[in-house]
């Protein structure tokens, strides 16, 4: 389950269907990677093909990511069977 978001326009989408916060075109990959990831145990669940599913480093390390589309990536960690801190964000 999703405990917790990062990104405020992700969290109203992922709430209330707004697409105010997020890049629309996003939309139809967001709503399936969020309900994969409100239904994921770990984070391995995340593994679908062409998500490009990686554990981050550095300053994010303890965090994953999957692709959503061109620089565009959401990132997560896990807090026991919990997803939190999920982030939307270009990553340049």
């Amino acid at each position: 389950m999703i405990k917790s978001f990062r990104h405020k326009g992700l969290e109203a989408f992922f709430r209330r269907g707004s697409k105010a916060g997020i890049q629309a075109h996003h939309a139809a990959k967001l709503r399936i990677m969020l309900t994969a990831l409100d239904y994921a145990k770990r984070p391995e669940d995340m593994k679908a093909p062409g998500w490009r599913f990686h554990a981050l480093t550095g300053e994010l390390k303890g965090f994953f990511s999957v692709t959503v589309n061109g620089n565009w990536r959401m990132i997560f960690r896990f807090d026991g069977k919990d997803a939190e801190l999920v982030d939307y964000l270009d990553y340049h």
